[in-house]
């Protein structure tokens, strides 16, 4: 009885955090939610959006490899950015890219959570602040959201340098975007569900937000500062990267 708890039983909605959460909702869930604003999913949206097929890859240098042997193209990380080579873990880079058909895309976060719940078998969709309210309706759109058929929604969260999980803002307003949408569904929300929705009530500004959190802070103080400019709109896009046989395009 007590296991069972953890996966947050009866309710159509559910929330947790990182590579566990995910591990433990994709056992019972119907469909998985990432999400990783600052930002992986807000890379994967604005390169699905170009027609460029995402593959999500544990981070690592194993990733170059990986993509030799599919003929897609690796992202490297931002400082490793070349004329000759662009596509990175950056949403204002991606956006200016050249498109490719396949690009390799590995991060510590949303990427290595992406892959792994994808051997789940459930359907795994990117989510950011940018398509966040069309990935809610889509997921009601195609019935789940009951208790039969109930929703995990996982907030990638940061690192710190120990490697342990670190609880983001601009994550869990992502998450909070998401539930607002799913707080009808037929099952409800769980309690982790409505207390991580409850964050929109106390951030009147999330684009503010976003800017001003640590992950935010950190960016634009590595000069990135596009990157969370892009990542903080709110509801831009209609995209929604689904994850079928390892590969994020749109849904």
């Amino acid at each position: 009885m007590v296991g069972t708890v953890y996966a947050q039983p009866g309710s159509g909605a559910r929330f947790d955090w990182g590579l566990g959460g995910a591990a433990e909702l994709g056992r019972v869930c119907s469909a998985l939610v990432v999400i990783d604003v600052l930002s992986f999913t807000t890379s994967v949206e604005v390169a699905v959006s170009r027609g460029t097929r995402v593959h999500p890859f544990p981070w690592g240098a194993q990733a170059a490899e990986y993509a030799r042997r599919l003929g897609a193209v690796a992202a490297v990380g931002r400082g490793a950015v070349t004329d000759q080579h662009p596509w990175s873990l950056s949403p204002a880079a991606l956006r200016t890219a050249p498109v490719v058909p396949d690009l390799v895309l590995p991060s510590p976060n949303g990427s290595t959570i992406s892959a792994a719940a994808s051997a789940s078998g459930v359907p795994v969709v990117a989510a950011c602040l940018r398509n966040a309210p069309a990935v809610g309706r889509w997921l009601i759109d195609q019935g789940y959201g009951t208790s039969e058929r109930p929703i995990g929604v996982i907030a990638a969260g940061e690192r710190w340098p120990d490697g342990t999980i670190r609880p983001c803002v601009e994550d869990q307003l992502g998450a909070a975007v998401v539930l607002d949408v799913l707080a009808t569904v037929p099952g409800g929300l769980s309690v982790e569900a409505a207390v991580a929705l409850a964050a929109l009530s106390s951030v009147p500004d999330l684009p503010a937000a976003v800017r001003g959190c640590v992950s935010g802070r950190e960016l634009i103080y590595r000069g990135f500062g596009a990157d969370v400019e892009i990542a903080a709109q709110v509801g831009v896009s209609q995209v929604v990267p689904l994850l079928s046989d390892g590969v994020f395009a749109s849904a």
